[in-house]
């Protein structure tokens, strides 16, 4: 008897074979985990977001996540091609000061382009100075999340806790007040539900997770506080955003006790922790 051949996947087998690859990373302790987390996280918020009385919630959010996502895929291709990848600010700007636009620097650049629309369109009352530091809050803490995003839950412990906080202080009596809440929640279920993969190492939330959960939270506690305390979160976003071009988060999160104990709560042991790349 002749050997029978072997059967051949399926189209639509063989795509989400392909994407799965596609999705693959390997994380800093050596363990390969999955994008795909990070994908659902972008669809979970920007679904609930569409819930908020801001117009624009849903397709802003969705964006955000959209150019994370975007530079989470092509990022490893660019590396493999033998091309440089700029890190940070600082890279990502210099290389488009010599003419090279990186998916970061894109992301850099429309990131704050969408919150700006987000916060010219959020509900009543606005005003115009506030409405750029509003923005500058969402685009900020989408930006800070993801450079904390270099370990298993790490970002996921600072947003939900913050999206929590949002949720029970918002009181809900007007159209802005609402959406604040509905933003929270839509950071803060997806969020929860991300937590065991991240935790266990079995996916992560890339760019486009990290991205998205910051600026839902961002985006919320804009419409949620006082005009003294979002410019106050403001300032602590923007220092710490400048420190982190100088200053590993690891390292001082590693160097600290009581951050390094809650750092790694929940979290698989690993070998050694010397990557700083998630």
């Amino acid at each position: 008897m002749s050997p029978q051949p072997l059967p051949q996947p399926s189209a639509p087998d063989g795509l989400l074979t392909a994407l799965r690859t596609e999705l693959r990373r390997t994380n800093f302790s050596g363990r390969s985990v999955s994008l795909g987390e990070g994908a659902a996280v972008v669809a979970g918020v920007s679904l609930l977001a569409l819930r908020s009385p801001g117009r624009a919630d849903g397709t802003v959010l969705a964006g955000i996540g959209a150019l994370g996502l975007v530079d989470d895929v092509l990022e490893p291709h660019q590396r493999r091609a033998g091309r440089a990848v700029s890190k940070g600010l600082r890279g990502h700007f210099g290389a488009l000061r010599r003419g090279r636009l990186t998916t970061g620097a894109a992301k850099a650049l429309g990131i704050p382009v969408l919150a700006l629309v987000g916060a010219a369109a959020a509900p009543a009352p606005r005003s115009g100075a506030m409405v750029l530091a509003d923005g500058a809050l969402a685009a900020g803490c989408a930006n800070l999340a993801n450079l904390l995003d270099l370990r298993p839950g790490r970002a996921l412990k600072v947003a939900l806790p913050a999206a929590a906080a949002l949720t029970v202080g918002a009181d809900g009596t007007g159209p802005r007040s609402r959406s604040a809440r509905d933003l929270a929640l839509a950071a803060l279920i997806p969020g929860l539900l991300a937590v065991p993969a991240d935790l266990r190492e079995h996916g992560m939330l890339g760019d486009s997770g990290a991205n998205i959960l910051g600026a839902a939270v961002g985006v919320s506690a804009a419409r949620a506080l006082s005009v003294p305390a979002r410019l106050a979160l403001l300032s602590v976003v923007v220092a710490l955003t400048l420190a982190s071009e100088r200053v590993s988060f690891s390292a001082v999160i590693d160097s600290t006790p009581a951050l390094r104990t809650v750092d790694a709560w929940g979290r698989r042991s690993a070998p050694a922790e010397t990557g700083e790349d998630r």
